[in-house]
């Protein structure tokens, strides 16, 4: 009985130490399984953060056709430039880090966490079969240790019963056989009972200590090294984990030092020689302000010298076609009205053309008249070339930036004419090889399109002579230091000293922007101004200032609505703004040029478009 206790008393405590060895493994995989998800999630923010970085760097690299991309010539910006690569091959480190990390740990965990998983599961699954297997035994034991007692127990009874009618006289002879027979086989029943009894309890015995000394050993020997070989791999994964950032470390180091030598690259001087010459406008300084004497029955002149700094517009005395004058600009001076970005034909040109279209005009009110529309005709004209692009052949530029961008189209040209001519010769190599073997392909088949080559090459040769000739008209006009110091103009070619002194004021007004650059719209004021000032009719028939009101011929009314000139935009200057069915007086009809002259008032008046307004002339008027 003694012995009986101890084996379960075994048994319970093997029970229990299965129990806390499959609680202690378990937290051991959920241990894995939970550095596991640590590394993952480090994986996920170096794919964040890499994204970012990249982003970043793009978000600042230069747009194309932008003015990031011009600031490209400076080292400054080269090197920011080489930053913002480095950064994003710093980026691609990171992106390295996430993929290593997700490879090496991440996946390799995941695969032998599962291979763990089973494994344990068997190494307890063995432990539990073994366990059943002694219990099992030990209740075959145990009921063949009971089924003995009983058989022994009633041999014991069977022989008492057989000694008892032995004894008493009264039985029968039969009745006694009958009883020893029955206490024999008794007997023999307990005998087997016992033979089965010591069969079991020897097997039991055999497989008790098989259990105890060979399979449990051997299940926890299994258990033990498999938890091993689990602290061992998470050893190795936290190793793995150090050496994934240990490895980018070379290429992260080669993109600092990578961003040290851009910043090292930086030559101030150099950028500053950049500027100068990307600013250089080949105009000469100007010479010295002549000296004019003043005599009793002489006057100043008024007219702009070539070698002045200062001209007419200086004055602020107001001209009847274009209000007050504004003051001359010097470097460093604050410019109110800034040079428009886009590039425009420089006004010179277009004003001598307008004024030289028709002939000269004598008459006040003609000459009036047409000023006035031209006026309007040139400003229109002006705020075409404001807002649309520059002339082709760069003359709104200064002599020197004219002259490289020149080069840089010549340059263009070339290298689109050398990549037609090397697309013509194999093409014509292709068709030499179509000749010597038609089944190649058709020679005929390639010659439209050496046609079209051909005429592509003969239009860029044209455009290169073209851009040629004008750069060569720059370089012959642009002074050298040897030369006599002289004012330089936008229009080198004049038609007459008015003209010129248009010129003269367009250079000044080139030469003293406060940013290198000269405002369009000054020039054309100059220009117009100037021109106006030097017109000898101009000056006789309104420095009198005795000029005759017009008469009223008739009277119109406005079928839509105009804005004139105003102060504030300064357009249509010599129009006036009317307002639909708006009643005026007509004081000049159209001449054929599209314009009437109306009056609101006794000191407003102006020019409105003919098909703006209906008119109802009186009925001489309309006899003369």
């Amino acid at each position: 009985m003694e012995s009986g206790r101890a084996t379960l008393l075994k048994e319970q405590q093997l029970k229990d130490q299965f129990d806390n060895l499959e609680k202690h493994t378990q937290s051991g995989i959920e241990f894995v399984e939970r550095y596991s998800k640590f590394v993952k999630e480090r994986s996920d923010i170096e794919i964040s953060y890499a994204k970012q970085i990249r982003n970043l760097s793009k978000k600042y690299q230069p747009k194309k056709n932008s003015r990031e991309e011009e600031e490209n010539k400076y080292t400054s910006c080269r090197a920011f430039l080489s930053t913002l690569n480095e950064l994003n091959d710093y980026a691609g480190q990171h992106e390295v880090i996430a993929e290593n990390l997700t490879s090496q740990i991440i996946t390799e965990l995941s695969r032998y966490l599962t291979e763990l998983k089973a494994e344990r599961k068997s190494h307890f699954h063995d432990g539990r079969k073994a366990q059943q297997q002694i219990e099992s035994l030990w209740k075959q034991l145990e009921s063949s240790k009971r089924r003995f007692e009983r058989d022994c127990k009633e041999a014991d009874r069977a022989q008492q019963y057989f000694e008892r009618m032995d004894a008493d006289i009264n039985v029968t002879k039969a009745d006694v056989e009958k009883a020893r027979q029955q206490a024999q086989m008794r007997h023999q029943i307990a005998a087997d009972s016992k033979t089965e009894y010591s069969n079991y309890l020897t097997k039991f015995n055999q497989e008790q200590n098989e259990h105890y000394y060979t399979l449990i050993p051997n299940i926890f020997q299994k258990l033990q090294e498999m938890e091993e070989r689990r602290i061992e791999r998470v050893g190795v994964s936290m190793k793995t984990y150090a050496e994934v950032d240990r490895e980018v470390l070379p290429i992260v180091g080669k993109c600092l030092d990578g961003m040290t030598k851009a910043a090292e690259s930086i030559e101030p001087k150099t950028d500053s020689k950049q500027v100068v010459e990307s600013y250089k406008s080949g105009f000469e300084p100007p010479g010295d302000v002549e000296f004019e004497d003043y005599g009793p029955g002489q006057t100043m002149k008024r007219t702009v010298s070539e070698t002045s700094l200062s001209n007419s517009r200086g004055e602020a005395k107001e001209r009847p076609g274009g209000g007050k004058s504004k003051g001359k600009l010097w470097p460093f001076i604050k410019n109110k009205n800034k040079s428009p970005k886009q590039n425009k034909e420089p006004l010179s040109n277009r004003f001598n053309e307008f004024m030289a279209s028709k002939p000269k005009m004598t008459c006040l009110r003609s000459l009036r008249r047409g000023l006035s529309l031209k006026l309007i005709t040139f400003n229109s004209h002006v705020r075409n070339l404001i807002e649309g692009s520059g002339p082709e052949d760069f003359s709104h530029l200064p002599p020197e930036q004219r002259r490289k961008k020149l080069q840089a189209k010549i340059d263009d040209i070339n290298k689109d004419i050398q990549k037609e001519m090397d697309q013509k010769d194999a093409l014509t190599k292709m068709k030499g090889v179509y000749e010597k073997n038609p089944q190649m392909g058709d020679p005929a088949s390639v010659d439209p399109r050496l046609v079209e080559m051909a005429m592509n090459i003969e239009k860029l040769q044209s455009e290169v002579h073209k851009f040629e000739g004008w750069l060569a008209e720059v370089e012959g006009r642009l002074p050298s230091r040897s030369d006599t110091p002289r004012r330089q103009s936008g229009l080198y070619e004049s038609q007459n000293s008015n003209s010129t002194m248009v010129d003269n004021n367009c250079a000044q007004d080139r030469e003293s922007s406060p940013d290198g650059s000269y405002t369009e719209e000054q020039s054309s004021e100059t220009q117009v101004k100037v021109a106006i000032a030097n017109t000898p009719e101009f000056d006789d028939e309104f420095d009198d200032g005795d000029e005759e009101t017009l008469p009223t011929i008739g009277t119109c009314k406005a079928v839509y609505s105009f804005e004139g000139n105003t102060p504030l935009t300064g357009h249509n200057e010599g129009t006036i703004s009317v307002t639909e069915g708006e009643l005026l007086f007509v004081i000049e009809q159209d001449k054929g040029d599209g314009w009437t002259r109306v009056r609101r008032n006794e000191e407003e008046e102006g020019y409105v478009p003919t098909s703006y307004v209906e008119v109802f002339l009186e009925t001489n008027t309309k006899d003369s």
